[in-house]
């Protein structure tokens, strides 16, 4: 067995569409076994079918008992291949919404009276595994096909590893799925500047602002040797991708200039991926 992925996380948060993504990759999947039987089919399944890469979804409708097992479970799987816990999250006013919307029960709803009883209770459950996660997404904000692209990204489909630059506002949460998070907002705010708030980061205005700024050229030059240090031992170290995600206030001027700046300063000797969350708030 050469690759075993764990995916679980949050009802709701998006665990059974990351499995149909790892399909189409060519994963075999397989979808809520009971923990403790997860080793010997694993090993079965090897010596039947020479799987190279297989994916097992574990949820909270596992029993207790065997959540809380679970690092037993994941020794006994180390053995058999290399494994990756994938944990997807999401914030818990979003989880309610979407709850909401598709009018399905919570696996614990018979359980807790309320929806958000169930949210907090199904986080204390999954403590075993999200604590042994290798990879985290926070999936407040990503449709399927984001959610395949940063899957791709953080499996890693090379030995390089992936730089994953993130702008974000702070008024619209801190990223759950961050490596590194660096706090812009003491920068001068071009959003003062009625000429310039309607522009983002990306547009010259804003950048011409910003460069004329002592404060954030020390910041980006902070940022910037901090990970030019730092990239080449995460790499040695076999990491498939590191966030880093930058955040202002509504994550449109500051964030995103630092971003892209870094991006052109680094794209040379890394792969690159950049993500702006808040576009869809630009005005």
């Amino acid at each position: 067995m050469k690759r075993i992925l764990i995916v679980t996380g949050q009802s709701g948060s998006g665990k059974s569409s990351a499995l149909q993504v790892l399909e189409d990759l060519g994963y075999y999947c397989i979808d809520n076994l009971p923990l403790v039987l997860l080793p010997e089919i694993v090993e079965k399944l090897d010596k039947e079918n020479n799987l190279e890469q297989l994916a097992l979804g574990v949820d909270v409708r596992s029993t207790q008992a065997d959540l809380q097992g679970f690092d037993h479970v994941f020794q006994l799987l180390q053995k058999q291949g290399e494994v990756d816990v994938i944990y997807l999250t999401t914030r818990d006013q979003e989880l309610i919404s979407r709850f909401s919307a598709s009018r399905r029960p919570h696996p614990l709803s018979a359980r807790f009276k309320s929806l958000n009883e169930c949210i907090q209770a199904e986080k204390s459950l999954l403590l075993p595994i999200q604590l042994r996660a290798t990879v985290h997404i926070d999936t407040s904000d990503k449709s399927v096909h984001d959610l395949k692209d940063i899957l791709l990204s953080k499996l890693g489909q090379s030995d390089k590893l992936i730089l994953i630059l993130q702008s974000f506002g702070y008024k619209y949460g801190i990223p759950l799925d961050a490596d590194f998070v660096f706090d812009v907002r003491h920068l001068p705010n071009p959003h003062w500047d009625l000429e310039l708030r309607k522009f983002s980061g990306l547009d010259a205005p804003v950048k011409k602002f910003l460069e004329d700024s002592p404060q954030a050229n020390d910041m980006y030059n902070d940022i910037y040797h901090f990970l030019n240090k730092w990239l080449p031992a995460f790499s040695e170290g076999h990491r498939h991708y590191i966030t880093v995600s930058i955040g202002c206030t509504g994550g449109q001027h500051r964030s995103v200039y630092i971003v892209d700046r870094l991006k052109a300063a680094l794209q040379s000797k890394w792969t690159i991926q950049v993500l702006h969350r808040e576009m869809k708030h630009w005005s």
